[in-house]
């Protein structure tokens, strides 16, 4: 799962649906997975928050011009150079479509690793045991 936060008026009107896809292709790439199908696209969403200028501020301002994205990935999907990469790929994602180079200093990236069983979809939590079985079964 993927959310976004920033300011309303920072990505362009239109942008929401491109910084899902992009944001939802990195994460998958950063997992490993070369070659998303059905599966991994149907199983990855992003939710973009715009919130309004007022909402946002650090210890030096109000409002401030930060992104915060955090993507909770299921037990054991990203390794060290996957954070590194999906890291690295989201903030210029941002700061591409904010159309700002600079953005990339005020972008913050969160990671966050779910609990076993602390994914749930369908009634079901979810852990590495029921998410292999997902995969073998979309695999065949």
């Amino acid at each position: 799962m993927i959310d976004v936060y920033a300011p309303a008026d920072l990505f362009p009107p239109d942008a929401d649906a491109t910084l899902g896809t992009e944001l939802t292709h990195a994460v998958l790439r950063a997992e490993g997975v070369a070659t998303p199908g059905a599966f991994h696209l149907e199983n990855t969403a992003a939710f973009v928050h715009r919130l309004p200028a007022s909402a946002i501020s650090t210890a030096s301002s109000t409002p401030a011009r930060v992104v915060r994205v955090q993507i909770v990935t299921p037990p054991g999907s990203l390794d060290r150079d996957g954070q590194r990469q999906i890291t690295k790929e989201a903030t210029a994602i941002v700061a591409e479509l904010a159309g700002d180079p600079t953005q990339a200093q005020r972008t913050w990236v969160i990671l966050t690793e779910a609990a076993e069983g602390g994914w749930g979809i369908n009634g079901t939590a979810f852990g590495v045991e029921e998410f292999g079985a997902l995969a073998r079964a979309a695999a065949q």
